[in-house]
């Protein structure tokens, strides 16, 4: 289970980065903020990336869910939360799993037909959300029964 948070863990925070790169204005892999939306947004007619501050707010949420990951593998100490550790895993691991069945539903594809984020997000986005809320199920259920 070490691995497995440790994956999560690392995999969470390298996106967190790369959110963070994004709410300061950076465009890789585009070479402008249209090109860029289009590789990573990709809803309809998207021009722009979004807003600072919602790039801000997923780079705290993944930064947030690295440290679930942690926490429940054992590799980071618990802070004291309202919430049992791996009722929030759970939650996270719903947010994850459902993001990553959506990328192969018709509804979301509709939504988000721009490429050549389509094409990435059932390459790589969707199995990336699919792994990683698979790891914080399997995480998150072994915590209750330690």
């Amino acid at each position: 289970m070490i691995f497995v948070a440790a994956a999560i863990g690392i995999v969470s925070i390298a996106l967190a980065l790369l959110h963070a790169y994004w709410a300061f204005g950076g465009v890789w892999p585009g070479t402008d903020s249209r090109s860029c939306a289009l590789a990573v947004v990709g809803f309809k007619g998207v021009d722009r990336m979004p807003p600072a501050p919602a790039a801000l707010a997923v780079t705290l949420a993944l930064i947030i869910v690295a440290w679930i990951a942690l926490s429940l593998g054992g590799l980071a100490h618990d802070i004291w939360s309202p919430v049992p550790l791996p009722l929030l895993g759970l939650l996270a691991a719903a947010v994850f799993l459902g993001r990553g069945i959506a990328g192969y539903m018709p509804a979301w594809r509709r939504l988000a037909p721009e490429l050549p984020f389509a094409r990435n997000d059932v390459r790589y986005f969707s199995p990336l959300c699919l792994v990683i809320g698979s790891g914080l199920l399997i995480l998150s259920l072994r915590g209750w029964t330690t």
